[in-house]
């Protein structure tokens, strides 16, 4: 497989993936969702709590806020030498404790390791009026999103990569307008393809153009799109999917050794 990036914007990723096919894409699309591990917030031991909301909600809150992610430091609980007793080299502890009034915000989470803190500061938690307090203790943990997906890190999706052919166009003008991603411009009179890569395959230019305009996604050759949800970097989210394939892999040819 060729990979070629065309662009990063506002942490969004796009490359195009040469000489594979659909298959692999959607194997790589369903790991970055269920096997890439990210760390999320597992436990909550709330100590005090006289907010509006129920401690199961305040505690569903917590668990949903965005952890950078150090996968350098941490082990999933169940690789982890500890077997899943919990030690500081698959847990880490953090602490919550505000008083109203005022919103109660993700960066008021206390981690006692700095490079896991939370990634969006001012998510708001709860809201406190005079005279309510929170106090709580919360244990991180590796997961995978297969588990729930608040261990998931991000999204990636793909298209096949846009074959776009301009006959004898008549309306030029009104073709290009139509076009929701600008793949066309005019140029004296006639439809020329300005930006292929562009293409969504929404097929409004062969409907505009009463099919003057033929547009085909290749099987082969596919535009893919990461967007991270701030846990990883896309460079990171990429490397965990080539351990993740190796992972699978060898639980499978398990699986068959089972069956000799």
């Amino acid at each position: 497989m060729d990979i070629e990036l065309l662009g990063k914007e506002k942490g969004k990723v796009r490359f195009v993936a040469k000489g594979t096919s659909p298959a692999v894409m959607n194997a790589y699309r369903r790991i970055v969702v269920n096997d890439v591990p990210a760390m999320a917030i597992d436990t909550v031991e709330i100590v005090e709590n006289s907010s509006a909301l129920y401690d199961e909600v305040f505690a569903h809150r917590l668990g949903l806020v965005v952890l950078k992610t150090d996968l350098t430091s941490y082990f999933l609980k169940e690789t982890c030498k500890c077997k899943g007793e919990g030690c500081a080299r698959c847990t880490l502890d953090l602490t919550l404790e505000a008083e109203g009034p005022g919103i109660v915000y993700a960066e008021q989470l206390q981690s006692k390791d700095p490079a896991v803190v939370p990634m969006y500061p001012k998510t708001p938690i709860v809201k406190l009026i005079e005279g309510q307090r929170v106090k709580v203790h919360a244990k991180a943990i590796l997961g995978r999103g297969r588990e729930h997906i608040k261990y998931s890190p991000g999204l990636l999706w793909y298209q096949g990569y846009p074959h776009v052919k301009v006959k004898n166009v008549k309306n030029a003008e009104g073709v290009a307008a139509v076009c929701p991603t600008k793949v066309f411009g005019v140029d004296g009179g006639k439809l020329k393809v300005k930006k292929e890569d562009a293409c969504i395959l929404c097929m409004a230019c062969v409907d505009a153009s009463h099919k003057e305009v033929d547009v085909k996604g290749s099987d082969t050759d596919f535009i893919v799109t990461l967007e991270p949800w701030g846990q990883l970097t896309p460079e990171q989210i990429v490397e965990s999917i080539a351990d993740a394939v190796h992972e699978n892999l060898d639980v499978v040819s398990d699986a068959i050794k089972k069956l000799k």
